[in-house]
């Protein structure tokens, strides 16, 4: 019988190339999920029954294990950018991960893989960074042998980083971009779950893998790229440190006075903080594995937006038509 992997958050933006992978390699694939009918898209990744979203609650130790009976590897995959409810950062990054460790070395599962982030500090001023840190030192304490991938932020189709500037490119002359000179290093979702694919296999070493891109950009070099591709002319204002953690702090108080009911996801205070770091993949050294140790060639930002980013074009998917309908004659 083929293998079968436990992917938590797999129908998440990274969980799900993982799991579209895992299938084509011939894996059964078990996406574990809070909201499974929401999360049937994955089942068209492989044939009939190959892969099947199934319920649970990662807060939850009954939930978690019965999510990973019978699997060959675990892939933790879930993660969250702002508070909801009870899903706080160190519920779900430290707590969870925790959990979805400790289960796995209880039931002797072979491999594990955990999906962190670059900038992970247990000391970070910023609560999503420290929170990743803490649990990275959760899971490897149960498990010493696990995969940990610190991915830089993630690029393609329905990111949350170019398509959010696209976005806000459409709403007037200006664009207001946070620390503009924070240094990111934009790697491609697909390059990120080739990797853990592989050490969900057994084909890559455990370990701590940075993983950024070839290109290390500003915030203002990542939002002149999306203006030169969709096709727009606007006039960059960045946004310095305090400006950005003001209008993050009250977007933060208007998500609290409506009770949660309006979730901030255009930026909160600790997006703000956490963005005055660099986001970019330490030079290889020491125990610290990168692409090159898996031999991938990471893709590069621009090879990829502009197949996506097209809709955000003035006439979307006709621009092209009529940029080169400019150079024709009247007869």
């Amino acid at each position: 019988m083929a293998k079968l992997v436990t992917i938590y958050g797999g129908s998440g933006f990274l969980g799900r190339q993982i799991a579209r992978i895992m299938a084509a390699r011939g894996w059964r694939v078990r996406v574990a999920v809070r909201r499974p009918d929401e999360a049937l898209f994955v089942r068209t990744y492989g044939a009939v029954g190959q892969v099947q979203p199934v319920p649970c609650n990662v807060r939850d130790d009954l939930s978690v294990r019965a999510a990973m009976a019978d699997a060959d590897a675990v892939i933790n995959c879930v993660g969250i950018l702002v508070r909801e409810g009870k899903n706080t950062f160190d519920m779900i990054h430290d707590e969870a991960a925790m959990r979805v460790a400790r289960i796995s070395a209880e039931m002797q599962i072979p491999r594990m893989v955990h999906i962190s982030a670059i900038g992970a500090d247990e000391d970070s001023p910023s609560r999503y960074a420290a929170s990743k840190g803490r649990g990275e030192i959760s899971v490897l304490m149960h498990r010493p042998d696990a995969a940990v991938l610190r991915p830089s932020v993630m690029f393609g189709h329905g990111d949350g980083l170019y398509n959010k500037i696209a976005g806000m490119s459409r709403l007037g002359l200006f664009l207001f971009v946070p620390a503009p000179s924070s240094k990111v290093q934009p790697v491609f979702v697909n390059d990120v779950a080739k990797v853990a694919a592989m050490c969900a296999a057994g084909e890559a070493p455990g370990g701590i893998y940075e993983l950024g891109g070839p290109d290390v950009m500003t915030m203002r070099d990542v939002a002149r790229q999306v203006l030169d591709v969709t096709g727009r002319r606007r006039i960059i204002v960045g946004m310095p440190g305090f400006l950005a953690g003001a209008l993050g702090r009250a977007l933060d108080a208007a998500q609290w006075a409506t009770g949660g009911l309006i979730t901030n996801r255009v930026m909160t205070h600790d997006q703000a903080v956490t963005l005055r770091r660099h986001n970019v993949a330490v030079p290889r050294q020491g125990e610290i594995l990168g692409f090159e140790d898996v031999g991938i060639t990471p893709t590069a930002s621009g090879a990829v937006i502009p197949s996506y980013l097209w809709r955000f074009r003035p006439s979307g998917q006709y621009e092209a038509i009529k940029d080169s309908a400019k150079s024709l004659r009247d007869f």
